[in-house]
């Protein structure tokens, strides 16, 4: 049995909503008095100059759609941020200064693109990005002092970077070209001649990942990671004299990554996620040692790394708490203090517990559980995350805690295709998406009907981007399990998504399916959920983005004509924003949509 339908202003789940929570922070490299905090402390995610001693935040952006994502210059004299139009991710880099005042484009002479890399090195003396148009991923490092361009790049396959040394005097590139996959390799050239000069790759079923350089001058050792023994292990490279060590510990499980170098290179902060669940280590590279910290429990996300005191900062979040920025310290991890918490008054939430099951192939699924207050069997909500190069962790989601607080158990699970289980694990979706992810799905909903949580026939089946994707595919595949799916920002037709996508997430297709549409037809058509539309049982909720440019909204709007053609249910609520909502009001409007979606769909 159902809660009573709570739509009132100062329902408890909508106050979780309006909690102020951190999308991310960073210090200037020379300036750490100044720093960098995205938020919705106001209402939408802006970007906010932070006094580091004194920790007040003073708002720098106003995007009508939000910024989310934002980067401090070396001096602490500006920051940068991508300028869209409505949240459509193309636009230009655009540089504010830190007092205050009016953007300014840094790239006027070239036409609009969509980016999801920006960097600065630790001198302040060059910057670089990544611009993606014209069916190309242009890579251009400016100095900063003239900015002009010295160094430019352009790379057909998905490529991600530059990630520049102390003084910019090597950009490294992590590409797909060679490696013919999702994962990358890693190409270091001289910025003032353009030369190659030195790449790494472990070889076919391996990708490399990279953390940056050491901040010393001079200092030449890239931090990165591999993946060439199943699980990521982190190493430290030198491109120049082509040295490398890798680092290994009795002490590590699952993939283990670099997140940060100390300010004098003496020491690495390394990350550790195992089956969805966070460690910290300290490692030592001048004898080797590591050294495991005291991880408080939750999702870690990084924050300015090591301080110039010894201690360090990270953001953490968890299922009953939404993210804050922690000081820990760094011999042991225990928490110092509370930097920044914006959303201290807070209603705490139902805990998760994590729970695993067996799916097809020998599969073992782990997945996240919270139940309300009662004696189950509860309508349960199944939730698929995005990605699906993701993973679903025990994190502040107020959806989930709304859905608990009606009386709906929540199940969300990282099904094959999610990170943090392996390169296999990782891997067995690629060239074939939307079946095994499916075969995870209808297992878990098996699993919750065994052990007596999900309610037959009132289970509901949800999910955003990749996840909302699986939402519609496991509707038209499974139809028998869901009484009604909910899908946010989602893929429909992968053919006609490929054709008005922004060209970043073009290479991330291909290198997902292993060629284009027109390379690839048939693992396209069996992929997309419009083929199973006649098959569809249950009613269906989307919501869609009019900017979006990840899952653009053509191929949706075919999707929906396809269903009403054949007799089916389905509804739009098309927001004014791209791939999701930075405004708050919008993420509550969109709750209301699905809580009303689910109470008629069950008949409540």
């Amino acid at each position: 049995m159902l809660n009573p339908l709570d739509l009132s202003a100062d329902a408890l789940w909508k106050k979780r909503f309006r909690a102020p929570a951190i999308a991310g922070s960073s210090r200037a490299a020379q300036n750490p008095g100044r720093g960098l905090v995205a938020s919705n402390k106001d209402g939408v995610y802006q970007l906010y100059a932070w006094d580091t001693t004194t920790d007040d935040l003073r708002q720098l952006t106003d995007e009508p759609a939000g910024v989310a994502h934002g980067f401090i210059s070396a001096d602490g004299e500006h920051v940068y941020y991508l300028q869209d139009r409505g949240g459509d991710e193309i636009g230009h880099y655009a540089r504010l200064p830190f007092s205050g005042g009016q953007p300014e484009d840094i790239s006027p002479d070239l036409p609009d693109y969509a980016s999801h890399s920006f960097s600065e090195c630790d001198s302040g003396n060059a910057r670089g990005f990544a611009a993606v148009y014209d069916k190309g991923f242009h890579f251009i490092i400016h100095d900063r002092r003239h900015a002009k361009p010295v160094f430019t790049l352009t790379k057909e396959a998905l490529s991600i970077g530059p990630y520049l040394s102390q003084d910019a005097e090597i950009a490294v590139i992590a590409s797909t070209e060679k490696t013919g996959s999702a994962e990358c390799a890693l190409e270091a050239y001289d910025v003032q001649s353009g030369a190659l000069i030195a790449e790494l790759w472990d070889g076919p079923g391996s990708g490399t990942d990279v953390a940056g350089f050491s901040p010393s001058p001079g200092d030449m050792r890239l931090a990165g990671s591999s993946s060439a023994g199943g699980y990521h292990r982190p190493f430290v490279w030198n491109p120049l004299s082509g040295e490398r060590h890798d680092i290994h510990s009795d002490q590590f499980s699952g993939d283990v990554k670099v997140w940060h170098w100390s300010p004098d290179a003496q020491r690495l902060l390394l990350h550790q996620f195992d089956r969805a669940v966070q460690t910290l280590y300290v490692y030592y590279p001048a004898d080797g040692r590591v050294h495991k910290l005291d991880t408080p429990p939750g999702t870690l996300s990084p924050g300015s790394g090591f301080l110039d005191d010894g201690a360090l900062q990270v953001h953490l979040a968890d299922s009953t708490a939404p993210t804050r920025l922690l000081e820990l310290d760094a011999e042991t991890g225990a928490v110092i203090r509370t930097v920044l918490d914006l959303g201290v008054d807070v209603a705490p939430g139902i805990p998760w517990r994590s729970v695993s099951y067996p799916s097809s192939g020998g599969a073992e699924i782990q997945a996240w559980l919270a139940t309300p207050p009662g004696d189950g069997p509860f309508p349960t909500i199944v939730q698929t995350h995005g990605g699906p190069t993701a993973v679903q962790t025990n994190s502040w989601k107020p959806d989930a805690q709304a859905w608990l607080d009606h009386g709906f158990a929540f199940f969300s699970l990282n099904y094959r295709g999610s990170t943090t289980f392996g390169y296999e694990f990782q891997h067995a979706i690629d060239g074939n998406l939307g079946d095994l992810e499916v075969d995870d799905i209808a297992a878990g909903v098996d699993w919750l009907l065994s052990n007596g949580i999900a309610q037959p026939g009132a289970i509901l089946k949800t999910g955003g981007s990749y996840g909302g994707y699986l939402t519609l595919q496991s509707l038209g595949r499974r139809p028998e399990l869901f009484a009604g799916g909910m899908a946010i920002v989602a893929i429909a037709d992968w053919r006609l998504m490929y054709e008005d996508q922004a060209g970043t997430l073009r290479g991330y297709q291909r290198s997902m399916f292993g060629g284009a549409p027109d390379e690839k037809p048939e693992a396209h058509r069996v992929a997309s959920p419009i083929t199973y539309a006649a098959d569809i049982q249950a009613p269906i909720l989307v919501l869609q983005g009019e900017n979006d440019t990840r899952c653009p909204a053509r191929q949706m709007r075919v999707y929906e004509q396809r269903l009403k053609d054949l007799g089916k249910s389905i509804d739009i609520y098309w927001f004014d924003a791209g791939h999701g909502s930075l405004a708050i009001d919008e993420q509550i409007k969109h709750q209301e949509l699905m809580l009303k979606f689910a109470f008629r769909t069950l008949g409540y």
